[in-house]
């Protein structure tokens, strides 16, 4: 099917490894070219094989987006480069885990800093270009919003504002022609799954057999599942998606 994605252009927040790189890498496939921003130089060195593979331009973008100014950098670099934008996907964030007793001030301003008030402040300062554009935001956000756990209270907690915030962006975005819709991954094959599974104890595919049993489910994720999503959120196929947050966690909180 075909997106009618061709000629946009994107912003892909954390889009240097796991669900970031696989969402850049899709809409690259579906004809974007991309801003990948990220906290360090990692995209770099990579992205030249997938623009020479998808024949879109990918530029990285390292920006610290739990500070303003590097929200700020991130938005003006994508109206340098490409004078325009249709296209935010905020992905950016992590969290400490950790006993709630264990959590100092310093990793609760942390966690918010980067993935809350990030995704608020890069919304902000690009919703000119998008509205211009009349484009989408799709938020990165995860099933903790629902689910939260004992020892991810910073990531759960920051998820349930996030998906709240979505739907106030909604409804703003309604009188400025933006598409604001939120995706919640599940348990995703990533990095920071592996460190997850390496907590657990024993082999990593003897925790894996734990997990998937304890969840019911009978495989993790992949980030090309997430990716997928957001390609079509993204995507005029999409234009009466507005303000839905959707799960994308095989099934994990059916029933909620």
């Amino acid at each position: 099917m075909d997106l009618e994605l061709n000629g946009k252009v994107a912003l892909v927040t954390g889009g240097s490894r796991g669900i970031g790189r696989a969402i850049v890498e899709q809409l690259a496939d579906e004809g974007c070219d991309v801003l990948v921003v990220s906290r360090n130089a990692e995209a770099d060195a990579t992205l030249s094989a997938s623009a020479a593979r998808s024949g879109r331009r990918l530029v990285a973008c390292n920006a610290d987006l739990s500070t303003l100014e590097g929200t700020e950098c991130a938005v003006e670099r994508a109206e340098q480069v490409f004078g325009r934008l249709d296209i935010l996907v905020n992905n950016a964030g992590s969290a400490r885990r950790a006993d709630f007793f264990e959590l100092t001030e310093s990793d609760w301003d942390a966690g918010f800093a980067l993935k809350f008030f990030g995704y608020v402040r890069m919304t902000r300062l690009a919703w000119p270009m998008l509205k211009e554009s009349k484009g989408s935001i799709t938020n990165i956000v995860g099933v903790s919003a629902w689910t939260p756990e004992a020892v991810y209270a910073i990531a759960g907690s920051s998820n349930a504002a996030l998906l709240a915030f979505t739907k106030s962006m909604a409804a703003l975005g309604d009188r400025d022609g933006i598409r604001v819709n939120a995706v919640n991954p599940g348990q995703i094959e990533t990095d920071r799954m592996k460190g997850v599974l390496k907590a657990m104890g024993g082999s990593e595919q003897d925790a894996r057999t734990r997990l998937l049993r304890e969840l019911n489910m009978r495989r993790l994720g992949r980030p090309r599942d997430i990716a997928a999503m957001v390609a079509f959120l993204a995507s005029p196929r999409a234009e009466y998606v507005q303000g839905s947050l959707i799960d994308v966690d095989g099934g994990r909180t059916r029933g909620l």
